[in-house]
């Protein structure tokens, strides 16, 4: 598709259900993940330092009715980097997201898509395409029933054997 909708725009047109699998040890750097390794903290109690746009669309969804989930599949011990996502999620869930991790070992005998994706409604996916080490790559959209369904099974039996955000300690 030459032209994909942002994610926010995808977002507000979910009814149901938007269901996020994330399935890297790193993602692309940034100042926030760059400040957290210098030491820096967010100040949880001053919302206004840490509230992005994204917290207002997921928000939004949440209040619209859109139940908002994501697994993180990662590899135990942790890097740097899913530290620091298990430290800032913390503002996922104070937007109203539901957020589960699974450890690699504990995934073995599932069959899991290669690339990260949202499915809104289980009905259109949004595929993340990243570079070896993290950088992001491209973004597409597949609507092709058989692929989202195989898809959104993979994540519903990711969910099903994830821990709870509130009780993952990261190791």
């Amino acid at each position: 598709m030459s032209s994909i909708p942002e994610f926010g725009e995808l977002l507000a047109g979910a009814r149901r259900s938007a269901v996020h699998l994330e399935t890297r040890d790193v993602y692309y750097s940034n100042p926030r993940f760059e400040a957290w390794k210098k030491g820096e903290r967010t100040n949880w109690d001053d919302r206004a330092s840490w509230w992005r746009s994204f917290h207002d669309e997921i928000a939004g969804a949440v209040a619209r009715g859109v139940s908002v989930r994501r697994a993180r599949v990662v590899s135990e011990p942790v890097t740097d980097y899913i530290r620091w996502e298990h430290y800032v999620t913390h503002a996922n869930v104070a937007a109203g997201e539901q957020v589960r991790w699974l450890s690699r070992r504990r995934a073995t005998d599932l069959l899991l898509p290669v690339n990260d994706f949202w499915i809104f409604d289980d009905q259109l996916m949004r595929v993340h395409h990243f570079t070896g080490d993290g950088d992001w790559a491209a973004k597409e959209l597949r609507d092709d029933p058989d692929v989202v369904e195989t898809c959104s099974d993979a994540f519903e039996k990711v969910w099903e054997r994830a821990i709870p955000h509130t009780d993952y300690e990261v190791k």
